[in-house]
């Protein structure tokens, strides 16, 4: 154990420097800052309701979303960039979940 140990108060020491503003992070990505939702759910063919069941998100927010009273997080945008890009992938994984 004393190698985890290690490693984590390495990775510690190195949050630590990161946030201090010594050491840059190894990488950042964000997602886009607006997503079209009801683009993305069309392709995929389902409805508002199924197309949240699918993949775990409310009926209500899919609908927000799509009338633009709200925006998905950075969670959910990278989720439904996915689902755009690849479906088959996203559904192979949650189907063994």
């Amino acid at each position: 154990m004393a190698n985890l140990a290690e490693e984590l108060l390495a990775s510690a020491r190195e949050a630590a420097e990161i946030m201090a503003g010594h050491l840059a992070p190894g990488r950042v990505w964000e997602p886009p800052a607006a997503i079209e939702v009801a683009a993305i759910r069309h392709r995929t063919g389902l409805s508002q309701a199924a197309f949240a069941a699918r993949y775990g998100f409310s009926a209500g927010a899919v609908r927000d979303w799509e009338q633009h009273r709200r925006q998905p997080e950075k969670a959910a945008r990278t989720l439904l960039m996915l689902i755009d890009r690849e479906p088959d992938a996203v559904q192979r994984v949650l189907e063994v979940a």
